[in-house]
């Protein structure tokens, strides 16, 4: 028993079942408040799109160089919306909202669904 409450407390929720569509939702295992973030990387040089991936908590090039350029320099480019066309090239992260400064907020309840009606809050 004591082994299983020393692994409960050493993980680190990775928020996998969070809806990539939704710009902000919440994290139905641990609760917390995520924003998606996307991210595209472009080659300093010639501004094509590569693709991006993340190693070591840092976004960064799939290849080590341009394939059209040769160039090794890269910007990292937050994307407000992700589209079709840079799906294959952005990376997604999925960041913890910090609303623990919020003093004053607003319930409304849903109703149209009478058999699980629905908790509505605006942070004010």
């Amino acid at each position: 028993m004591f082994l299983m409450d020393l692994f409960r407390r050493c993980h680190t929720c990775q928020h996998e079942h969070v809806s990539v569509q939704a710009e902000f939702s919440y994290c139905p295992d641990c609760g917390e408040l995520i924003e998606n973030e996307w991210y595209i990387v472009r080659c300093a040089c010639c501004g094509i799109k590569e693709k991006a991936i993340i190693k070591n908590g840092e976004i960064m090039p799939e290849a080590n160089f341009c394939h059209n350029c040769g160039g090794n320099e890269y910007i990292v480019e937050k994307l407000p919306k992700i589209n079709f066309v840079d799906i294959n090239y952005a990376v997604l992260v999925k960041k913890v909202v910090d609303n623990s400064n919020v003093r004053e907020f607003t319930q409304c309840w849903d109703e149209k669904n009478m058999n699980k009606p629905l908790l509505l809050q605006q942070f004010l």
